[in-house]
């Protein structure tokens, strides 16, 4: 079987065991609501008790080798079992911790007790038991058993720190069943028991750690006695599904889901609690809560018992919130899915269980969808009449393995948010052929180093799905030259030349090649560019050697390759893999050919060093044959889309091929000559025309009347946005107008005048808030935008404080505006054009139609 597509590896906590803190938090967190008097209580108790547990353990830990041997020596003759014992518990203590000292300086008195009135002789011992042997025992059994019953004695301290029996629970049930395949449960019964006793006997003095550690030991001793859980086997029925059965121990280790299940014994307040848990359940969070939403009358039904939660959760479903929470805003493939979330409690299992719903949703619409999942068989089995739906996620039944990742993202509270559906992509990947292309993306493996990549984890943009990769998975390479040597079946095609567009082939061979040429083309295929005089000091050795011939091509690159300045740049400071990639693509000329490859390099890597991974690739039968060890390596494979991207068409025509030698390039060998002509041109690259074609204008001091008539028009313009007339201003502005044809204002007093008249605050300062005031203060007076939420702050305070004029007398008695403007030119706008510092808010000011649109251009900084 090929498997060709995956739904992602959701990250997952199977073991995530319910402590004492834990317990409480979760049920709240389940419910939507704060931690209660009681369980607040419940945890300070528990957090208080922390550091006696601590003790508590710590003491079990420096005892742990004696209390071993105590439980062996009643199990085992004929030998002395703790000689057996090769990592006892108390050697992970630090060395900080006294031993004499955690026994509570009754180290002797302790051993002294230790005798046969420690064990009573009153407690029957478990059918079957039979003392054991040590030398018919064996010594490899002897030291697992030993280390088993260690075991134990770590877990208990597990427990008792955690405040949780569920740890012993989880591991320990159905250990019976195991043992006695091996050797005795009797026996382990019988040791545990003893150690047990032993136990309790170093708690003499504290009654209340004397009666906890008891109680772990019981769980202990009763979860290794009863006998293993069995499965839980799905409950629904079908084709297509995949694990049927769940082992219960994995069931009691995950994170269990509080039900809710609706009696007509409750009160009402636990009533209200369940009809709290449907609106979880079907809408993601409490609506009552979140947005005072209630559904009165259905409730007082429910409370009453008129109506059953099953009807309830059908109601729900057709309501119009639930309309317009889950179906308008979706399409029918994404409503299907969240619809099998709030109703079943699962994601979808199969490509024809979406087609059979997508059928029922296109034709009655969501009410029938509705409709057809409550009234199923299925419902009724897992839920019946009274029990509010919940989430049927790792722990609560098997899981799909073909749907793993999105039915775990679907399970997440963000799951509404997604818009693109997820399991029916994943489906159609099952169903269509292996693709061309690479596994981290869909862009058909757009770099030649992708193997070893680590991209980040998207789940809502396609174009970065991940695609499903098995070991055999290989990528397509293209090689220069006829398309039958393109497969990597043919190795006998290694060592040919092809008279095609290829890189150049440096050899110590060629006559025409200068050892210095050949030496620059070693340094720029290992580093990809020349390298620097001071690099140069580490491996001027190995280049001398090489020029003297003292070394060949292929060693000359392994010295360079094992160089502690090629390790810096290409070893120490990258991924393992993604390093193998690179390395390899130089070395060999082509991208790894699939994760086998990889993984050899790897375990070499991992056991042998990065020296011995150079060895290899240099010393392959696939280099030998491809360049020898008088070859420069050179690129001979690429992917796909590197040969898209470099415009290297598969058909050339044979006349350019013909006539290929006798083109050449020449190079201008004339040095640069920069000039003031020159370093303008270079400076205005990219800047349109358009900055230089906005008219200024000007007063100066012979202008005629028509002139200052165009000035005063082209100043309504900046100021009020449009052209004005006797009719539009009356006579507000007549007087400031003819002081200005008269001479006697000049244009920054003009402009400051026109933002004091009542026209101006009508227009652009009673309409808006002080943000947009102040947006448009700085078009009409300097030409621009705000240049930064700091240049906002401080106007609103001036604005806020002072008024109007206030801020337009700041604005045009700025610095700013006296550099630019003056007192004689016409605010203008500034930065038409990139490149320009503000050019993308006063783009946005300028082509907004002021009166048509509130918006605030917000300074993006």
């Amino acid at each position: 079987m090929i498997v060709k597509a995956s739904g992602g590896s959701t990250l997952v906590k199977p073991k995530l065991y319910t402590t004492a803190s834990f317990s409480s938090i979760l049920q709240a967190e389940q419910q939507d609501r704060f931690l209660q008097l009681s369980e607040l209580s419940q945890l300070v108790s528990f957090f208080i008790s922390g550091s006696s547990r601590i003790k508590i353990a710590q003491l079990i830990s420096a005892n742990a080798d004696f209390l071993v041997s105590q439980a062996a020596n009643k199990i085992f003759v004929g030998g002395s079992p703790l000689s057996y014992l090769q990592r006892p518990q108390a050697a992970f203590l630090s060395d900080s911790v006294n031993s004499q000292d955690m026994l509570g300086n009754s180290s002797t008195k302790f051993f002294d007790n230790i005798s046969s009135s420690l064990f009573d002789a009153s407690e029957s011992l478990p059918p079957g038991f039979k003392p054991i042997s040590v030398v018919r025992y064996g010594s490899d059994r002897m030291k697992k058993s030993l280390r088993d019953l260690d075991w134990f004695l770590r877990y208990l301290t597990y427990s008792i720190i955690a405040g949780d029996t569920n740890i012993l629970s989880v591991n320990i049930r159905g250990l019976r069943e195991l043992i006695d395949n091996a050797c005795s449960s009797a026996a382990v019964l019988v040791a545990l028991r003893e150690m047990r006793k032993a136990c309790l006997s170093l708690f003499e003095d504290n009654a209340d750690n004397q009666r906890l550690v008891a109680k772990y030991f019981n769980t202990l001793i009763n979860e290794f006695e009863a006998s293993k859980l069995g499965d839980k086997i799905r409950k629904r029925s079908s084709k297509d599904l995949q694990g049927l059965r769940l082992p219960q121990i994995y069931s009691k280790a995950g994170t269990s889901i509080q039900r809710f299940v609706m009696k007509t014994s409750l009160s009402n307040n636990e009533k209200q609690l369940v009809i709290k848990a449907c609106y979880r359940q079907i809408f993601q969070r409490d609506i009552a809560k979140a947005y005072n939403i209630n559904f009165e009358s259905l409730e007082s039904q429910v409370i009453t018992g008129q109506l059953s939660i099953k009807e309830f959760i059908r109601f729900l479903g057709k309501s119009n919130v639930y309309l317009d929470q889950f179906n308008k805003n979706f399409v029918n493939t994404r409503v299907i899915e969240l619809s099998f979330r709030h109703f079943l409690g699962r994601g979808l299992s199969s490509l024809e269980e979406f087609q059979r719903y997508f059928g029922i949703i296109s034709k009655v619409g969501l009410n029938g969808l509705v409709d057809s999942l409550v009234n199923s068989q299925e419902y009724s089995d897992y839920f019946g009449e009274e029990t509010v739906p919940y989430l049927r996620g790792l722990g609560e039944e098997p899981q799909e393995s073909k749907n793993w990742g999105p039915q775990l993202r679907l399970f997440n509270y963000s799951s509404a948010c997604k818009k693109i559906p997820d399991f029916l992509t994943l489906f159609l990947d099952y169903k269509s052929k292996l693709s061309n292309q690479h596994p981290y993306g869909l862009t058909n493996d757009p770099l030649p180093i992708q193997f070893g990549a680590i991209f980040p984890k998207s789940t809502i943009d396609l174009k970065s799905k991940f695609f499903f990769t098995t070991r055999d998975t290989r990528r397509i390479l293209v090689r220069y030259g006829p398309g039958i040597y393109n497969q990597i079946s043919k190795p006998n095609s290694r060592n040919l030349r092809f008279q095609v567009i290829a890189p150049r082939i440096f050899s110590t061979k060629d006559e025409k090649l200068s050892i210095r040429q050949i030496t620059s083309a070693i340094y720029i295929r290992l580093f990809g560019r020349f390298v620097y005089s001071e690099e140069k000091l580490s491996i001027m050795k190995y280049e001398k050697q090489f020029e003297n011939r003292a070394i060949s091509t292929q060693n000359f690159i392994r010295c360079l390759l094992k160089s502690s300045l090629f390790r810096s740049l290409y070893w120490n400071n990258l991924y393992i893999c993604k390093a193998i990639e690179y390395i390899h693509i130089k070395i060999i000329g082509r991208p790894t050919y699939s994760r086998q490859e990889i993984n050899k390099y790897f375990n070499i890597v991992y056991q042998a060093g990065y020296y011995r991974m150079i060895d290899s690739i240099l010393d392959s039968v696939e280099y030998v044959e491809s360049f020898s060890d008088f070859i420069v390596p050179y690129e001979r494979y690429v992917v796909p889309s590197a040969v898209s991207s470099r415009g290297i068409s598969p058909k050339i025509n044979n006349v350019f091929l013909k006539n290929l030698d006798n083109y050449s390039i020449k190079f201008n060998s004339s040095p640069l000559k920069l000039n003031f002509i020159s370093v303008n041109k270079k400076i205005e690259q990219g800047v349109t025309k358009r900055r230089d074609q906005d008219k200024k204008f000007i007063l100066y001091s012979h202008s005629n009347n028509i002139e200052k008539r165009q000035i005063l028009r082209a100043v309504y313009r900046q100021v009020f946005e449009r052209d004005l007339n006797t009719f539009t201003i009356g006579n507000e502005l007549v007087k400031i107008e003819n002081s200005f044809i008269n001479g006697d204002l000049n244009i920054k007093n003009l402009i400051k005048y026109l933002g004091f008249s009542n026209l101006y605050r009508k227009e652009f300062y009673d309409l808006y808030p002080n943000t947009k005031v102040i947006e448009l203060g700085t078009k009409h007076f300097l030409g621009r935008a705000p240049n930064n939420q700091a240049e906002i702050r401080y106007y609103n305070q001036i604005l806020a404080s002072r008024g109007l004029k206030s801020f337009v007398s700041t604005i045009i008695e700025s610095s700013e505006y006296s550099v630019i403007f003056g007192t004689m030119i016409v605010p203008y706008r500034r930065f038409p054009t990139l490149p320009a510092a503000n050019f993308s808010n006063t783009e946005k000011l300028y082509n907004s139609l002021t009166k048509q649109s509130d918006m605030i251009i917000i300074p993006s900084f």
